[in-house]
Protein backbone atom coordinates (compact mmCIF):
# COMPACT_ATOMS: atom_id res chain seq x y z
CA UNK A 1 0.00 0.00 0.00
CA UNK A 2 2.79 2.02 0.86
CA UNK A 3 4.58 2.01 -2.85
CA UNK A 4 0.99 1.91 -3.98
CA UNK A 5 0.95 5.68 -2.33
CA UNK A 6 3.93 6.62 -3.18
CA UNK A 7 3.75 5.72 -7.05
CA UNK A 8 0.32 7.47 -6.75
CA UNK A 9 1.90 10.63 -5.42
CA UNK A 10 4.70 10.48 -7.76
CA UNK A 11 1.86 10.57 -10.52
CA UNK A 12 0.22 13.61 -9.17
CA UNK A 13 3.43 15.76 -8.42
CA UNK A 14 4.21 15.55 -12.54
CA UNK A 15 0.62 15.94 -13.46
CA UNK A 16 1.02 19.04 -11.57
CA UNK A 17 3.89 20.08 -12.80
CA UNK A 18 2.51 19.79 -16.55
CA UNK A 19 -0.37 22.13 -15.43
CA UNK A 20 2.15 25.11 -13.65
CA UNK A 21 4.85 24.10 -16.51
CA UNK A 22 1.68 25.03 -18.96
CA UNK A 23 1.24 28.19 -17.19
CA UNK A 24 4.50 29.45 -19.19
CA UNK A 25 1.95 29.60 -21.67
CA UNK A 26 0.52 33.18 -20.16
CA UNK A 27 4.06 34.92 -21.24
CA UNK A 28 4.19 33.72 -25.03
CA UNK A 29 2.87 37.20 -26.62
CA UNK A 30 1.72 36.62 -30.22
CA UNK A 31 1.50 38.88 -33.33
CA UNK A 32 -2.14 39.26 -32.86
CA UNK A 33 -3.82 42.22 -31.03
CA UNK A 34 -6.67 41.48 -28.92
CA UNK A 35 -10.29 42.43 -29.45
CA UNK A 36 -9.82 46.18 -28.56
CA UNK A 37 -6.40 46.59 -29.65
CA UNK A 38 -4.64 47.68 -26.17
CA UNK A 39 -2.11 44.39 -26.34
CA UNK A 40 -1.04 41.43 -28.52
CA UNK A 41 -2.83 38.32 -27.19
CA UNK A 42 -0.98 35.79 -25.26
CA UNK A 43 -0.76 31.81 -26.43
CA UNK A 44 -2.97 30.62 -23.18
CA UNK A 45 -5.70 33.38 -24.15
CA UNK A 46 -4.93 32.11 -28.03
CA UNK A 47 -5.77 28.48 -27.00
CA UNK A 48 -8.43 29.36 -24.94
CA UNK A 49 -10.25 31.18 -27.71
CA UNK A 50 -9.69 28.38 -29.74
CA UNK A 51 -11.46 25.83 -27.60
CA UNK A 52 -14.43 28.28 -27.11
CA UNK A 53 -14.76 28.20 -31.06
CA UNK A 54 -14.33 24.82 -31.32
CA UNK A 55 -17.59 24.16 -28.76
CA UNK A 56 -19.90 27.08 -30.52
CA UNK A 57 -18.81 26.30 -34.57
CA UNK A 58 -18.97 22.62 -34.76
CA UNK A 59 -21.92 22.36 -36.58
CA UNK A 60 -19.85 24.41 -39.32
CA UNK A 61 -17.09 21.23 -39.81
CA UNK A 62 -17.05 19.66 -43.25
CA UNK A 63 -17.55 16.26 -41.42
CA UNK A 64 -18.78 15.40 -37.98
CA UNK A 65 -15.72 15.91 -35.51
CA UNK A 66 -15.48 14.92 -31.66
CA UNK A 67 -16.01 18.10 -29.73
CA UNK A 68 -13.96 17.37 -27.00
CA UNK A 69 -11.25 15.99 -29.08
CA UNK A 70 -10.80 18.90 -30.61
CA UNK A 71 -11.19 20.98 -27.54
CA UNK A 72 -8.13 19.12 -25.92
CA UNK A 73 -5.99 19.66 -29.23
CA UNK A 74 -6.42 23.07 -29.62
CA UNK A 75 -5.96 23.41 -25.75
CA UNK A 76 -2.17 21.89 -26.53
CA UNK A 77 -1.68 22.80 -30.16
CA UNK A 78 0.94 25.58 -28.65
CA UNK A 79 2.36 24.13 -25.51
CA UNK A 80 5.46 24.01 -27.79
CA UNK A 81 6.13 27.00 -27.52
CA UNK A 82 6.80 27.14 -24.52
CA UNK A 83 10.96 26.42 -25.54
CA UNK A 84 10.08 27.25 -28.93
CA UNK A 85 8.68 30.79 -29.22
CA UNK A 86 6.25 32.18 -31.23
CA UNK A 87 6.54 31.82 -34.88
CA UNK A 88 5.34 34.42 -36.50
CA UNK A 89 2.94 33.17 -39.76
CA UNK A 90 4.85 35.47 -42.23
CA UNK A 91 8.00 35.01 -41.10
CA UNK A 92 10.05 32.79 -43.86
CA UNK A 93 13.18 32.26 -42.08
CA UNK A 94 10.96 31.16 -38.55
CA UNK A 95 9.68 29.06 -40.65
CA UNK A 96 12.22 27.67 -41.81
CA UNK A 97 13.24 25.67 -38.56
CA UNK A 98 10.40 26.04 -37.02
CA UNK A 99 9.24 22.31 -36.94
CA UNK A 100 12.89 21.01 -36.00
CA UNK A 101 12.37 23.68 -32.42
CA UNK A 102 9.37 22.48 -31.77
CA UNK A 103 9.90 18.78 -32.13
CA UNK A 104 12.83 19.48 -29.49
CA UNK A 105 10.26 21.42 -27.50
CA UNK A 106 7.40 18.41 -27.58
CA UNK A 107 10.15 15.77 -26.80
CA UNK A 108 10.94 18.21 -23.03
CA UNK A 109 7.71 19.26 -22.46
CA UNK A 110 5.28 16.17 -22.95
CA UNK A 111 7.95 14.12 -20.93
CA UNK A 112 6.99 15.39 -18.02
CA UNK A 113 3.70 14.01 -17.80
CA UNK A 114 3.12 10.35 -16.43
CA UNK A 115 4.24 7.99 -19.21
CA UNK A 116 0.77 7.41 -20.10
CA UNK A 117 0.00 10.73 -20.38
CA UNK A 118 3.10 12.05 -22.01
CA UNK A 119 1.89 9.50 -25.12
CA UNK A 120 -1.22 10.73 -24.79
CA UNK A 121 -0.74 14.72 -25.46
CA UNK A 122 2.54 14.41 -27.56
CA UNK A 123 -0.15 12.04 -29.77
CA UNK A 124 -2.46 15.08 -29.63
CA UNK A 125 -0.09 17.76 -30.87
CA UNK A 126 0.94 15.44 -33.62
CA UNK A 127 -2.15 14.63 -35.01
CA UNK A 128 -2.77 18.69 -34.84
CA UNK A 129 0.51 18.50 -36.68
CA UNK A 130 -0.39 16.27 -39.50
CA UNK A 131 -3.77 17.55 -39.77
CA UNK A 132 -4.80 14.72 -41.40
CA UNK A 133 -8.10 13.84 -39.09
CA UNK A 134 -11.04 15.37 -39.30
CA UNK A 135 -10.59 16.68 -36.01
CA UNK A 136 -7.24 17.86 -36.89
CA UNK A 137 -8.94 19.60 -40.30
CA UNK A 138 -11.10 21.35 -38.37
CA UNK A 139 -8.81 22.63 -34.96
CA UNK A 140 -6.58 23.67 -38.08
CA UNK A 141 -9.13 25.68 -39.65
CA UNK A 142 -9.89 27.54 -36.16
CA UNK A 143 -6.60 28.10 -35.64
CA UNK A 144 -5.96 29.91 -38.69
CA UNK A 145 -9.58 31.98 -38.40
CA UNK A 146 -8.71 33.32 -35.11
CA UNK A 147 -6.11 35.88 -36.00
CA UNK A 148 -8.18 36.97 -38.53
CA UNK A 149 -11.28 37.57 -36.53
CA UNK A 150 -9.01 39.72 -34.76
CA UNK A 151 -7.23 41.37 -37.19
CA UNK A 152 -10.78 42.08 -38.44
CA UNK A 153 -11.85 44.10 -35.34
CA UNK A 154 -9.22 45.75 -34.60
CA UNK A 155 -8.99 47.69 -38.07
CA UNK A 156 -6.05 45.07 -39.37
CA UNK A 157 -3.64 46.23 -37.08
CA UNK A 158 -1.06 43.99 -37.32
CA UNK A 159 -1.43 43.40 -41.23
CA UNK A 160 -0.97 47.12 -41.37
CA UNK A 161 2.11 46.94 -39.22
CA UNK A 162 3.57 44.50 -40.82
CA UNK A 163 2.82 45.29 -44.22
CA UNK A 164 0.95 42.15 -44.91
CA UNK A 165 -0.94 41.48 -48.39
CA UNK A 166 -4.51 40.08 -48.81
CA UNK A 167 -2.71 37.82 -51.42
CA UNK A 168 -0.37 36.82 -48.30
CA UNK A 169 -2.91 35.99 -46.18
CA UNK A 170 -5.10 33.91 -48.77
CA UNK A 171 -2.18 31.84 -49.20
CA UNK A 172 -1.31 31.29 -45.81
CA UNK A 173 -5.25 30.13 -45.28
CA UNK A 174 -6.18 28.51 -47.98
CA UNK A 175 -6.42 24.79 -46.21
CA UNK A 176 -9.14 26.48 -44.17
CA UNK A 177 -11.53 24.74 -46.29
CA UNK A 178 -10.59 21.46 -45.50
CA UNK A 179 -11.99 22.00 -42.48
CA UNK A 180 -14.67 23.94 -42.77
CA UNK A 181 -15.89 25.11 -46.32
CA UNK A 182 -18.67 27.43 -44.25
CA UNK A 183 -16.17 29.09 -42.22
CA UNK A 184 -13.62 29.23 -45.17
CA UNK A 185 -15.83 31.26 -47.27
CA UNK A 186 -16.82 33.47 -44.61
CA UNK A 187 -13.23 34.13 -43.84
CA UNK A 188 -12.29 35.30 -47.60
CA UNK A 189 -15.31 38.23 -47.74
CA UNK A 190 -13.49 39.49 -44.48
CA UNK A 191 -9.93 39.18 -46.29
CA UNK A 192 -11.38 41.33 -49.16
CA UNK A 193 -13.28 43.62 -47.06
CA UNK A 194 -9.95 44.87 -45.23
CA UNK A 195 -8.46 45.38 -48.58
CA UNK A 196 -10.87 47.87 -49.78
CA UNK A 197 -10.41 49.24 -46.49
CA UNK A 198 -6.46 49.47 -46.58
CA UNK A 199 -6.07 47.48 -43.92
CA UNK A 200 -4.21 44.81 -46.25
CA UNK A 201 -2.34 45.50 -49.43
Amino acid sequence: MENADRIGEERLARQLEFVLELDKLKYIKRQTYVADGSRRENDSEHSWHLALMAMLLSEYANEPVDVLHVMKMVLLHDAVEIDAGDTYAYDVEGNATKRQREEKAADRIFRILPEDQAKEQRELWEEFEAGQTPEARFANALDRIQPILLNDITGGKSWRERGIAASQVLERNADTHLGSETLWEYVKSLVEKNQQKGNLK
